[in-house]
């Protein structure tokens, strides 16, 4: 019977400390300035306009703050007809506090692969360019990983010339909070087949 109950105990000690749950926020931004070279592209002054799902508050709109970046520089490609930018740099969301939103740093990581700098040609012979790239870092104190794209205005017939404005801009990350309530289930569970085992054993 010892020998029983000390391996359902082993079980609940290798439990992990808390079942995790996959928690998504989506961040919303237009404008600002994208500027840069082959040392690496950097976003300053885009308007944060949109939050969903941020400490349960639902979609909130408006001008909420602001989304700043900066990539590694250029490794593969042109800055004129796409390419690729090293991993690194920063990435920084910043609440001002409307709308219940945090007045501070909601995001700060960095760049946690190489990103991508797409030239697209449209019908009309005018582009615009889409960087995409994934992120890490902490979203209000807990470690979190996402992904951005970020869409520039129509640059015309011509290319990127050093800077340009973003379009539109979302940014989805994810962070692992505690799901106590499935640990918790699993942890009766277990306990109470101990004692049905250890009422078992004891009879016999």
């Amino acid at each position: 019977m010892q020998r029983v109950l000390f391996l359902l105990s082993l079980v609940l000690l290798l439990l992990p400390v808390s079942a995790l749950a996959d928690s998504s926020v989506d961040f919303g931004n237009s404008g600002g300035t994208l500027s840069g070279d082959n040392s690496g592209l950097t976003l300053t002054g885009s308007t944060l306009d949109v939050v969903i799902g941020l400490d349960g508050l639902g979609k909130i709109t408006g001008d909420l703050g602001t989304v700043e970046f900066s990539t590694g520089a250029l490794t593969v490609g042109t800055v004129k007809t796409g390419g690729m930018f090293a991993a690194g740099g920063t990435f920084t969301i910043t609440g001002n506090g409307t709308n219940g939103i945090t007045n501070g740093v909601i995001f700060s990581g960095t760049f946690s692969s190489p990103v991508t700098w797409t030239l697209v040609t449209l019908p009309d012979g005018t582009h615009n360019y889409t960087l995409t790239g994934t992120i890490s870092g902490s979203l209000l104190g807990s470690s979190a990983s996402g992904v951005t794209v970020q869409l520039t205005i129509n640059t015309g017939t011509g290319y990127f010339e050093g800077t340009t404005m973003i379009a539109s801009g979302d940014t989805s990350i994810t962070v692992a909070v505690p799901e106590p309530g499935t640990l918790g289930l699993l942890g009766t569970g277990l306990l109470a087949m101990a004692g049905l085992l250890r009422r078992r054993l004891g009879g016999s």
